[in-house]
């Protein structure tokens, strides 16, 4: 009796053990995306893309199970901080992913940074957050607002041989980056920007903001998403900008996760992005039968951005076992070739991808809009082709840098 009770008691001990093991192998990741509100059709695209990623490996990066706890934005700055402090706090995850918007990833970087909690920044552009912002905790497996605007304001000037141009975009720090990246380029190979045009988040009505539109310009560019693209794009056709100006943007502007709701509109449109659904590789095709198998539409930028997001933590958790030794993560990742479907990339000493920038048009194939393909700029850095030092003298892209002269 007394040998069965200490049997009993050992098997007991054991069992408690194996379940501690089995709790500190669990990864726990907290995702935070706006799921409700104006940008929910990005947010559930970017929650998608985890989803599918981690169901491809059965759950598992670098070998550990995998627990997902997802919680909605609102597309609320303030909501993604309480939201990521809650993650972090109460449900103690081990890494932080998303959210969409530049203020939210601000915010969200900030608390990371101050209290050493990893953040895998996978959608959010804002520039200085992967330069004069840098952190060893913030991740950046997506790009940064001026990284495809740098390069295609060259393209533009050498392509299309716009001279003078407007920009319309959005009132805040995304619209801000991808508009002055652009300008700065441009202005530099001795084009123009003579007029920077600013609607707030959620404009229902363009014409006021159209009507600033210098009429001696070779090009609009714009950029927006969401249904704001959607509205922008209808009223640009309809109040009779498309013939006078050519439209230009950044590929937020036509993103998949809103061109199947457009129409003559966005044909012709040309824009610049480090994804496009119609890449014809072996490993987007691929990705791009699963996504739309399992979630009955074609992949964004959105989606592939999380999804890729899974990749590069699967990588360094491979590489490092964890991600508690915040340094040995990064020797995981950093300089290593990530296999996606956007193509192949690394992360520099930023901790942002050097990776393609894609040129690209909307046309019809087979009665579906897509951006095809017409040119790749390969190994675009967030520096452009400047110096990085040199790079980082500079103030940050914003509303009033460049001016407008």
């Amino acid at each position: 009796m007394k040998k069965l009770v200490i049997l009993l008691c050992i098997l007991m001990v054991i069992s408690l053990m194996s379940g501690l093991v089995s709790a500190a192998e669990t990864f726990k990741i907290g995702f935070i995306s706006p799921l409700t509100g104006t940008f929910s059709a990005n947010g559930m695209d970017m929650r998608d893309g985890v989803l599918l990623y981690l169901s491809e490996h059965n759950w598992k990066l670098g070998g550990r199970d995998v627990e997902l706890i997802v919680e909605d934005t609102e597309g609320d700055p303030k909501t993604a901080l309480t939201k990521a402090r809650k993650l972090a706090e109460l449900d103690k995850v081990d890494i932080i992913a998303g959210p969409l918007l530049a203020s939210s990833g601000y915010a969200v970087a900030e608390y990371a940074r101050n209290n050493k909690v990893p953040y895998l920044d996978n959608i959010v552009s804002a520039d200085d957050l992967t330069q004069r912002l840098y952190s060893d905790y913030v991740i950046r497996t997506g790009w940064t607002s001026s990284q495809p605007m740098q390069p295609f304001a060259k393209w533009v000037y050498d392509n299309l041989g716009y001279r003078k141009v407007a920009t319309i975009a959005y009132d805040f720090a995304f619209g801000h980056e991808t508009m002055s990246g652009f300008h700065y380029v441009f202005e530099e190979l001795g084009g123009d920007v003579v007029k920077k045009i600013w609607p707030p988040i959620g404009t229902a009505d363009y014409a006021p903001y159209l009507a600033q539109i210098p009429p001696d310009v070779d090009a609009v560019l714009a950029n927006f998403s969401g249904s704001d693209a959607l509205r922008f794009m209808k009223q640009y056709q309809q109040f009779g900008f498309k013939k006078r100006f050519p439209l230009i943007g950044c590929g937020t502007l036509t993103d998949e996760h809103i061109l199947p709701s457009m129409g003559d509109e966005a044909i012709g449109v040309i824009s610049a992005l480090h994804y496009s659904a119609a890449i014809d590789t072996p490993i987007n095709n691929e990705f791009y039968q699963k996504y739309t198998q399992r979630y009955g539409r074609i992949p964004s930028y959105y989606s592939e951005g999380t999804y890729t997001s899974m990749r590069v933590l699967d990588v360094g958790l491979q590489a490092a076992g964890g991600i508690d030794d915040i340094m040995a993560f990064l020797n995981g990742i950093q300089g290593k070739e990530i296999k996606a479907p956007r193509g192949n990339f690394y992360i520099d000493h930023y901790n942002n991808p050097v990776q393609n920038i894609y040129i690209r048009k909307v046309e019809r194939v087979n009665d579906q809009l897509q951006n095809t393909v017409i040119d790749m700029i390969p190994e675009v850095s967030q520096f452009y082709n400047y110096d990085p030092s040199e790079f980082l003298k500079k103030p940050v892209y914003s509303r009033e840098f460049p001016p407008v002269d």
